[in-house]
């Protein structure tokens, strides 16, 4: 979906999954403190949108995600994975239910997926499954935004801000009156500051919720009953996960980032030395300045050196090991 607000002044448009949205508007690092400083908004209506109605809506989908929500109420916002049968991460939703449908946005193209998978596991329940994409924007509101939501919109408000689910029809009049637009890469520059993984830049095809910190956020451990359940409670209460989230302070000397993907290593083992894990997001923070996210081994030393494919980093422990 491309938006209608990259003909905002100054509007550079974004690229990769992202694409459909700006990247910024001229001014990154301006941006990003007007979402800290809790102004502004960030246009997502790239993102997927999937309804789930009927009324055995919330106790169907208590049986397919990892999250508690049988008794979601109202207004209270969520997140859940769909795990593979081997228990590595399918999908994320951000959730929200409105008393009669459960709203959630997902990752841009993702909704298909989970659409087909959803419907696959409807059988006689009294639910009814939608992609409402294309008539419903996701707008982002920072946390401490005095900003109000139309009527129209269904909030899912959480800590680091509410998510609007409003009607595509009315984006452009919303952002007219919303404050100044903020572009993806300052969302995600606070999303990096804030350790919250993204599926798709912090997963892989083997990734477990264990090694990103989603258990308790998204991965309730008092229910079961869900696909990729086992592994989750076998690592749980048995083992460790092969590989741990990190936050990387960069050396703010080099000029280029570490692109996602980029080996990590010990500077001890020289450039030709064994990989220990890759770069999964890199941006450069207003106030940090350049840092990333990153997936090592477990048995990494919390408090070694890194090196981020050329660049120097020190290690702040996300997920411990």
């Amino acid at each position: 979906m491309k938006s209608p607000l990259l003909s905002l002044p100054g509007a550079v448009p974004a690229e990769g999954v992202d694409e459909g949205v700006a990247a910024h508007y001229g001014d990154l690092f301006r941006e990003q403190r007007a979402l800290a400083d809790g102004t502004g908004f960030v246009d997502l209506s790239h993102r997927g949108v999937v309804a789930v109605t009927g009324e055995d809506r919330l106790s169907w989908l208590h049986l397919l995600l990892t999250q508690h929500v049988s008794e979601l109420p109202a207004g209270q916002a969520t997140e859940a994975l769909i795990l593979s049968a081997n228990g590595h991460i399918e999908h994320a939703l951000y959730l929200v239910d409105d008393g009669t449908t459960t709203w959630a946005h997902v990752e841009p193209g993702s909704q298909e997926a989970l659409i087909a998978y959803l419907e696959s596991m409807k059988f006689f329940y009294r639910v009814e499954v939608a992609d409402r994409t294309a008539d419903t924007a996701v707008v982002h509101l920072p946390a401490g935004s005095i900003a109000e939501a139309p009527a129209s919109a269904v909030v899912r408000e959480t800590p680091y801000g509410r998510d609007l689910f409003l009607p595509r029809e009315e984006l452009e009049a919303y952002a007219a009156q919303a404050g100044p637009p903020a572009g993806i890469l300052a969302h995600e520059a606070l999303r990096v500051e804030q350790h919250r993984p993204r599926l798709g830049f912090e997963t892989d095809h083997r990734t477990i919720p264990h090694e990103l910190g989603w258990i308790g956020t998204a991965v309730h451990l008092q229910k079961g009953c869900y696909r990729g359940q086992e592994t989750v409670a076998r690592v749980q209460n048995l083992g460790k996960p092969p590989r741990r989230l990190v936050f990387l302070h960069l050396d703010g000397s080099e000029v280029h980032l570490p692109p996602s993907g980029a080996e990590v290593r010990l500077p001890d083992d020289g450039p030709d030395g064994r990989k220990i894990g890759f770069v999964t997001t890199s941006v450069r923070h207003h106030e940090l300045g350049p840092v990333a996210l990153a997936l090592v081994k477990r048995n990494v030393p919390v408090d070694a050196r890194l090196v981020a494919e050329n660049t120097a980093a020190a290690q702040e422990t996300v997920v411990e090991p």
